[in-house]
Formats: C-alpha cells, sequence, structure tokens
C-alpha cells in the first residue's frame, strides 16, 4: 500500500527569528506524534537554527538534498514529554473544582497549565483546598464583578437637603466610625490575598473584589462625612483594640469567621438601619450600596466555613475559641462609644424631642437584638448546636465589627 508524502512547507528566505518559526510551529501542530514535517528554506544557516530548536524542544530532526539541490529539514515530531518539556507538570484541568492541594512548583502558571520542571517554585502559605475554598466562589465573584458600582455615578452627591447641626453631626460621627471598621475590612483579607496560591483563582479573585468593594467604602463614608464641610471626628481605643484582634486571627478561616459571618454580617444590619432611619438622601443611598456588597463578602464566608467544616467537622472547636480568645482579650474595653451610640440613636430619632429620644432608643435596642438574632442564625448554619450558638452569638464583640 503506497505511504502518504510527509507534509512540506517552504519558509523560503525568512529566518526563524523573523517569524519562520512560527509557521513552523503552526504547522508541526497539524502532524500526529511520530509523524513528519518536511520544511524548505533559503536564509542563511536556517538548518542550523532550526536543529538548535528541534534539539529544544525534543523533535526529531534529519536533512535531505531535494531533486532541484534545495535542502530539505525533515521534522519528526515527538510528543511534550520530550525535550524542555520533558517532567513538565500539569496543573489540572482548568474548569474543573482545584486540586486539594496546589504544588510550589506550579508557581503562577494558570489552572490546567503545563509548567515546565525547571520553573521556580513559590512557597504561598494558603495552598490546600480546605483551607480557602468555597463552592460558590465562581458565583460569588461573577455576582460581585458584575455588581461594582462607581461613587462619582451611583450616588447623587448633589441631592438637597438641610440637616439640624446635631443630626448632621450625627452623621459624621457614624461615618468616621464606618470607616475605620472598613478599612480593617480591606486590610484583614489583604493580608491573606497575597498568601493564595493563584491555582485558587476564584477565592482570589474574589477577595480582590472585595477589597475594592471595602476600598470604595471608605472612599464614600469619607465623602458624606466631609459634604457639608465636616471632618472625622472620633476614634477610641476600645473599637481600635477590637479591630485589632481581627488582625490577630490565627488562619484564613478564623478571620474569614470573625470578620466576614460575625462582623460584616452584624455590619449588614447596621447599613440596612442607617438605609432606614438616615437623614438624608446621601446617606440612605450610600448605606443601600454599601449593604448589598457587605451581603456578598458574608456570603462567601459562610460558603467557605461550610466548605471547610465539611471537610475537616473538628476545625469548629477551633472557630469556637476564636470567639472566647477574643472576647477574653476585649473584656476590658469599652466597646461600642458613647457617641456612636448616641448618634444611631438620634438618627433613629430624628430630632432631640423626650419622646423621639424614647423611640430612637427602641429602635436601637432593636438594631442590636436584629444583630444577636442573626449572628446565632449564621452560628446555627454552621452547625453549632442552639445553646452554643445563642452563647457564643452573644459574646462577640461590642463594636460591632
Amino acid at each position: 500500500m503506497a505511504t502518504s508524502c510527509p507534509p512540506t512547507i517552504d519558509i523560503e528566505g525568512l529566518g526563524l527569528d523573523q517569524g519562520a518559526l512560527l509557521l513552523i510551529r503552526q504547522a508541526l501542530a497539524g502532524v500526529p506524534e511520530e509523524a513528519e514535517l518536511r520544511v524548505l528554506g533559503q536564509s542563511p544557516d536556517w538548518d542550523l537554527h532550526l536543529r538548535v530548536w528541534c534539539r529544544s524542544q525534543g523533535h526529531g530532526l534529519r536533512l535531505e538534498a531535494g531533486a532541484d539541490g534545495r535542502l530539505i529539514a525533515v521534522v519528526t515530531r515527538h510528543g511534550q514529554a520530550q525535550g524542555r518539556w520533558r517532567g513538565a507538570l500539569p496543573t489540572g484541568e482548568a474548569a474543573a473544582i482545584p486540586a486539594a492541594q496546589a504544588d510550589p512548583a506550579w508557581g503562577l502558571a494558570a489552572r490546567g497549565a503545563f509548567v515546565e520542571a525547571s520553573a521556580p517554585p513559590f512557597n504561598f502559605a494558603l495552598r490546600q483546598r480546605h483551607q480557602l475554598w468555597a463552592e460558590t466562589a465562581a458565583e460569588l465573584y461573577a455576582q460581585g464583578a458584575a455588581a461594582q458600582w462607581d461613587p462619582a455615578t451611583a450616588i447623587d452627591w448633589q441631592a438637597p437637603f438641610e440637616l439640624a447641626p446635631s443630626l448632621e453631626a450625627a452623621v459624621v460621627q457614624l461615618m468616621s466610625y464606618l470607616v475605620e471598621n472598613e478599612n480593617a475590612a480591606l486590610l484583614v483579607p489583604a493580608r491573606h490575598l497575597a498568601q493564595i496560591h493563584p491555582h485558587y483563582r476564584e477565592v482570589m479573585q474574589l477577595l480582590a473584589l472585595q477589597c475594592a468593594d471595602e476600598a470604595r467604602h471608605v472612599e464614600v463614608f469619607t465623602r458624606r462625612a466631609q459634604l457639608r464641610g465636616g471632618a472625622p471626628v472620633l476614634s477610641t481605643a476600645g473599637a481600635q483594640a477590637s479591630l485589632q484582634s481581627l488582625f490577630e486571627a490565627s488562619d484564613f478561616s478564623s478571620a474569614s469567621f470573625l470578620l466576614a459571618v460575625l462582623g460584616e454580617g452584624t455590619f449588614v444590619n447596621l447599613l440596612n438601619f442607617l438605609h432606614a432611619y438616615g437623614p438624608d438622601p446621601v446617606t440612605r443611598q450610600i448605606a443601600r450600596l454599601a449593604a448589598i456588597d457587605e451581603a456578598r463578602h458574608v456570603a462567601f464566608g459562610m460558603a467557605h466555613l461550610a466548605y471547610r467544616l465539611g471537610v475537616e467537622p473538628s476545625y469548629q472547636s477551633q472557630l469556637r475559641n476564636a470567639i472566647e480568645t477574643r472576647f477574653d482579650a476585649l473584656a476590658s474595653s469599652a466597646g461600642l462609644n458613647e457617641e456612636v451610640f448616641d448618634a444611631l440613636q438620634l438618627l433613629a430619632a430624628g430630632e432631640c424631642s423626650v419622646g423621639a429620644l424614647a423611640l430612637g432608643h427602641a429602635r436601637v435596642q432593636q438594631l442590636k437584638r436584629e444583630m444577636l438574632d442573626g449572628r446565632r442564625a449564621r452560628l446555627l448554619r454552621l452547625g453549632f448546636e442552639r445553646t452554643e450558638a445563642e452563647r457564643l452569638a452573644s459574646m462577640h464583640t461590642r463594636n460591632f465589627m
């Protein structure tokens, strides 16, 4: 039976460094492994350059004289296991669930790529799936990317309103308080972001968006504080101590638990409260948009902790210990400062009168009950027994975050 002739390409006078190598690669990709490709050329020393390239790639090469006297290079295509790709490391399937553990030698490669054996290792601290994964990470990233908003256009900074000086001062105090808490909510995930192996790209991307969310919140809370000529005001030692304790969490999961599941979950209630009782349209718009972002952060924290506890049920004791340790560390601190509490009461009241302030106080107490109920519900969803969920929910910092 007749054997078909190998395919042939003519690179003419084009040098390998001028684009001929691209033509050869493309033609070679179209032939099966162990099959041949014939190459004709005329540029100076093209055959020597091709020999060096074939050796580096692990392809075979022999030279023949053509009938017209021109030199013919016959390249035999070998697989990736040859040449520079000998021992290349596969990094899993691009669309599949990530590996249980990412190899440091995979470095920064895209998931699903092959990494050359001589590539340097990257020692990312978070390179085990259970340390950071969430089943909904890709979905939450897509939602977050679609939900990004521009402070310059999403908020009507020119909306007309006039407030009594006491109400404006209360708004400025609350915005000052929100800024320092959002600084913590930005920096805590940022500390862990650089430790994540990019094999778990969905979580890496999601945390990057979360940092962008918090940076945007810092901007809009600051702008609202300064909108009527004010400036950020009081920040207490107790508030600073409460936020500092978030940086001392032992690992990513514990930090996510304290920050997202407990702190930001509580903050969603606070932002909804400000949306309901904010005395001006700008404050209400800011609170509504920030609450949507924070709810997404809580959803990731819950999804991650549910995944980790599903893989490692005993980790629940570490979460319990994280709450108790933080509670003990903050036992002597003042918690929520009275200026913030007074500001919340005044906004809920709407005015400084006995009857209005009594109503405002009742509304703030209802807010605190809703915060407690939310924390308890999230702890129950993570598998804590009801009595323990009650106890742990009540031990959350009085500073809300």
